[in-house]
């Protein structure tokens, strides 16, 4: 009885440390930074960035390394700080605050409700690196201008930026300066004055940036 008693309880020892011997590193956290970029005026004075879309393979708290190849390449223990489309809004409303003097940028999930007098939508498509060791972002962006001043426009983007190393670093650092790559176009369709009536512009490409 007493050797069962014991054989029980060195059972229950080893199940007791089975999960902090199994149990899974501590995951690293990354964020997006803002990127300065050119000064432009005559932009509305109160904009809302709507909640960022995004193509669901890229709404993960694992940060994705690359879609290239039929494959989703995933950074198992390397994970975005906070929600990834949160994130960028959040970034994109600082980026186009310090483009825009006068402007004040609210994002949408934030918890400060305005009256804007324009809005921008953004939808990403992709947002990894590809096989050429680039970060490429792929996004639709839509500006809705609630005042007659100024003109309402979509567009396709893409841009391409180099990494400067495989890592995780190189590869956020890259993702940050796309990311203000795309601040630059949202800024300059938001201090677009009216010429004529409100028209839809065509898909076009951005050139493409790399960082060396």
């Amino acid at each position: 009885m007493i050797a069962s008693r014991r054989t029980f309880a060195r059972g229950l020892l080893a199940a007791a440390a089975l999960p902090a011997g199994c149990a899974s590193p501590t995951p690293v956290l990354y964020t997006l930074d803002a990127v300065p970029g050119p000064v432009l005026t005559g932009a509305p004075a109160i904009v809302v960035i709507q909640d960022i879309g995004l193509a669901p393979y890229l709404d993960r708290k694992q940060i994705v390394r690359s879609s290239s190849n039929f494959h989703i390449d995933v950074e198992s223990n390397n994970w975005w700080g906070e929600t990834f489309s949160a994130m960028i809004g959040r970034i994109l409303a600082n980026e186009l605050e310090q483009r825009l003097p006068g402007t004040n940028a609210f994002s949408e999930s934030g918890a400060v409700n305005v009256t804007p007098d324009a809005t921008a939508s953004v939808n990403i498509t992709r947002f990894d690196v590809n096989d050429s060791g680039a970060v490429v972002l792929l996004a639709q962006i839509g500006i809705a201008a609630l005042d007659r001043g100024h003109a309402s426009l979509s567009s396709g983007l893409r841009f391409s930026v180099l990494t400067t190393s495989p890592s995780t670093t190189a590869q956020v650092m890259a993702m940050s300066t796309a990311l203000g790559l795309l601040a630059d176009a949202l800024a300059q369709g938001l201090a677009k004055p009216v010429r004529g009536r409100v028209r839809r512009s065509p898909r076009r490409s951005a050139g493409h940036s790399h960082v060396r």
